[in-house]
Order: C-alpha cells, then sequence, then structure tokens
C-alpha cells in the first residue's frame, strides 16, 4: 500500500469512509480489498506490530465440502498408518517365529487340492505335500552329435549271401543278409572287425561298408556261436588308404560299471539302409533272456535298452555318452505287445571272447587242436536239478588223447579254456579246432571229491584228429 504507517492506521479507525473511492479523492482507482484489517500496536516495541486477520464469511456448501475433504483425508491417513502398523507387526511375529523354530519353514507343507468322500461316505480333503526343488541335468544334443562324429568311423555295415536249396524242387537260391560290426583291432595286415555269430554263420560271401561308403570282402576270424560274437577280418592290402584314414578303432568301455537308467546310444546298419543312430536309457541289467536260432534255445545275460534295435542293428555298438562301446547290439524282443525291449551283449562278457577271437588262425583240417572229450552242456536248470556246475560235463574220453593224457575224467566240468568261459560243447569245439595242434592250452575244470566240487587247473597239449 502507498504511505502505509502508523499515521495512516490512525487515520483509518478515525475514518472508515477512508477506503471509500467515491467520497475519498485520495482513494480514486484503488478496490476495496475483500478482508478487513484491524491492527493493534503491540506494547513496548512501537517499530513492531501484529496483526489479526478476519475472514469474511463463506457460502455453507463451500465449508462443508472443506469439512468433508479434510475428514476423509484424516480417515485416509489413519487406515493408511493402520495398514503399515498391522504389516509391520505380522512380519515382525513371523520373523520371531522363525527365529525360535527355524525348522518350521523347511518343512514340506500339504497343500489342500479339493474335496472329496471315503469309502464310509465322509468328506475329506484332498492333500498334496510340496515337494523339495531337485537339480536337472540333462544331456546337449551337441553331446550326443559329438558321440556320432567321433564313433561312427569305427562302426561298419556288413552284407552276407548265402546259399540255400529249394525242398520241394531241389533248386539253389542266394539268400542276403544284412548286419552291423565294430572295428575293435588292427596289425599290419588285418582290419578285425566283431559282429554277432548270426550275422555271418553260414555265410558263402560278407561285404563290408565302411564310414566312407567304400566295400571290401572279408573272412571269418572266429566265432562262437554260445555267445553270439564272431570276429572278420579285412585284408589291409584290399583297402584304399583314403578309407584306412577314415576310420578308426572303437573305445571299448566297461558294462560293469554302468547303471540303470544311464544314456545309450545305438549305431548300427538298421533294415541294411546304412547306418542310423538312435538314443535311449538302460533299462536292466544281467537280463537272462532266451535266445533260439530255430534248433536249439540259449540262455544270454544280457543288457536292456530301449534304444531302437531292429533287423540290421545286431553286431552293432551300443554306447554310452563318452562314446565307449558297453555293449555289442544282438537282439530285439519281437512281440507286438512289447515296445522299447533291446538287448546287447556287455561288453564286459565280451571282450576276452573278442580277445580270443582275434587271435585264432585260419587253419586246415589237418591244423586243428583235438582234446578228445565228449561234451555235454549243463545249463542253469540242469545244475539246479543235478547240483552240477554250468560248463560243460564230460560224459567220455576218447583213450590216448590230450584229455586223457592230461588226466581229465568224466564226470569233470569244464569251464574255462585260457580264461575263456565255456558254458557249451559247441564252443568248446570251436575253440579247440582253432589252435593249431600241438599247442599247450590251460583248462579249469571242477570235479567232485568228498561230496563236493573243487575247482583244478591244468594244462593239456593239444593233438591232432588222426594220431589224437
Amino acid at each position: 500500500m502507498d504511505d502505509y504507517n502508523e499515521n495512516n492506521i490512525n487515520n483509518i479507525n478515525q475514518s472508515p469512509e477512508y477506503f471509500d473511492k467515491e467520497n475519498n479523492p485520495e482513494r480514486q482507482g484503488y478496490n476495496k480489498p475483500e478482508y478487513s484489517f484491524w491492527a493493534e500496536k503491540v506494547s513496548g516495541y512501537p517499530e513492531f506490530h501484529t496483526y489479526q486477520v478476519q475472514q469474511v464469511s463463506e457460502p455453507e456448501d463451500t465449508r462443508k465440502k472443506k469439512r468433508t475433504a479434510r475428514r476423509f483425508m484424516a480417515f485416509l491417513a489413519k487406515a493408511l498408518a493402520f495398514g503399515g502398523l498391522a504389516g509391520a507387526t505380522f512380519l515382525g511375529v513371523l520373523l520371531l517365529y522363525n527365529k525360535i523354530n527355524p525348522e518350521a519353514f523347511n518343512q514340506s507343507s500339504n497343500y489342500v487340492l479339493g474335496l472329496a468322500s471315503d469309502n464310509v461316505g465322509n468328506e475329506v480333503k484332498l492333500r498334496v505335500q510340496s515337494t523339495e526343488l531337485g537339480e536337472i541335468s540333462g544331456v546337449p544334443e551337441s553331446a550326443v552329435m559329438k558321440v556320432a562324429e567321433d564313433t561312427m568311423p569305427s562302426i561298419v555295415s556288413i552284407t552276407s549271401v548265402s546259399t540255400s536249396i529249394d525242398n520241394w524242387f531241389g533248386m539253389e537260391y542266394s539268400n542276403e543278409g544284412s548286419g552291423s560290426g565294430i572295428i575293435v583291432g588292427k596289425d599290419d595286415n588285418e582290419l578285425l572287425i566283431a559282429t554277432n555269430n548270426h550275422v555271418v554263420d553260414g555265410t558263402d560271401k560278407i561285404t563290408v561298408t565302411f564310414i566312407d561308403e567304400s566295400q571290401a570282402d572279408a573272412v571269418i576270424k572266429g566265432t562262437d556261436s554260445k555267445a553270439d560274437l564272431a570276429v572278420i577280418a579285412v585284408d589291409l592290402a584290399h583297402i584304399e588308404k583314403s578309407t584306412v584314414d577314415a576310420i578308426k578303432i572303437a573305445k571299448l568301455g566297461n558294462s560293469d560299471d554302468i547303471k540303470v537308467g544311464e544314456m545309450t546310444i545305438a549305431i548300427g546298419n538298421a533294415m541294411g539302409y546304412g547306418q542310423s543312430l538312435t538314443v535311449g536309457y538302460v533299462s536292466a541289467k544281467d537280463r537272462k533272456i532266451e535266445v533260439s536260432d530255430n534248433y536249439s534255445y540259449n540262455t544270454m545275460v544280457l543288457l536292456q535298452t530301449d534304444a531302437a534295435i531292429n533287423p540290421g542293428n545286431s553286431g552293432g555298438a551300443l554306447l554310452n555318452i563318452k562314446g565307449e562301446v558297453i555293449g555289442i547290439n544282438t537282439v530285439k524282443f519281437a512281440n507286438y505287445q512289447v515296445e522299447g525291449m533291446g538287448y546287447a551283449i556287455p561288453i564286459s562278457r565280451a571282450i576276452p571272447i573278442i580277445n580270443e577271437l582275434m587271435s585264432r588262425e585260419i587253419l586246415k583240417p589237418e591244423e586243428q587242436g583235438f582234446l578228445g572229450v565228449g561234451p555235454q552242456d549243463v545249463t542253469e536248470d540242469i545244475s539246479e536239478m543235478f547240483g552240477l556246475p554250468i560248463g560243460v560235463y564230460i560224459s567220455t574220453i576218447v583213450e590216448g588223447s590230450a584229455a586223457d593224457k592230461a588226466g581229465l575224467k568224466v564226470g569233470d566240468v569244464i569251464q574255462f579254456v585260457n580264461d575263456v568261459e565255456i558254458s557249451s560243447g559247441v564252443q568248446l569245439r570251436e575253440l579247440i579246432s582253432s589252435i593249431r595242434v600241438g599247442t599247450e592250452i590251460e583248462i579249469k575244470y571242477m570235479r567232485h571229491l568228498n561230496g563236493s566240487y573243487k575247482e583244478w587247473t591244468v594244462k593239456v597239449v593239444l593233438g591232432s584228429r588222426e594220431g589224437n
């Protein structure tokens, strides 16, 4: 305000018309304020003044709205304060309870799924317990691809041709079969391939196809029909250098160490279409399976897997995720009601037989060794029925033969020849015939003495059929 001082205040008190611009020329153009001021001089401090402000009356509706707004804000503030206090109290109680009883929050909780009725009509709650978190470990796709890349050069496809005679017309015709093999060794002259005996048994010609699609003829090095194993050989002189560089020798693992649930990879010449790969798991170990060759039955102890094993896979490799051979695929359970039951010869059982088969010579009849025993198979059923050890029972001995000279007797049960387990007479004859005349072998057998069987070992020098 203009010239606002104590004198003006006195004038205001004495002349209320001071603000009337019509009667007071000095206030022309000055608008009358909405508020009236009363000033009161402060005692003892003339230079300071206090002012009391009185608000001009407002409409009743405006005052009600303001009062309502103030009440709502006050209520909201109280509600927020109460909620915060309640939440803090709840958390504090939980923390205190957890500190007093820390195991309470680690125990499994029950969650109600719904309601049902029991056998007598009472309503019961369906509950499920919470499950502790576990770790999930998987095998990346790249690991399987790496196994395939590293291992397929060790696997071959086998095509066999055999000749049959028609029973009605007496005409000869050729049969072609397919299978698989695993490269297990190589020396200066031969490439050695392990496969199933039933893949090459009775064949006239064997052809091997390598990873680079090149082919070569093979001959049988040795067979073990009881174990359903065979080793065939390919002359290195008949293989191109590029093929020799492309192929690999397989890594043999330990089937005794594997566990049910381990991943398995089967590679072989499925259906004769060439190499293919299937993946599964070890379903069971040490399965006793009765296998028929249309003439007799043979009980084999095998690995079971759900990796697809189909015709043509026989003789191929069953691998672990490290790329190690843990089995030689041999049979599939054939039944329209069954799916995913394939079997493989455990590699730990096969290795001693394969090593022996690889060392065999291809001998002429007059060069083949002769033991001179009449063998009888002791199967598990016979063993349980008569209390005999499992192996080959000697029913007769040729006088003056190698067995007779070594001191073997009728009633002895042969179980091992040069650390190769013997379980059938056919297997014993095949093994002895593969060893050259005059070679010394070691035989482990069981002999019945004083009411029980005891193990014995003897050295035997093989004779010939002609001279015993």
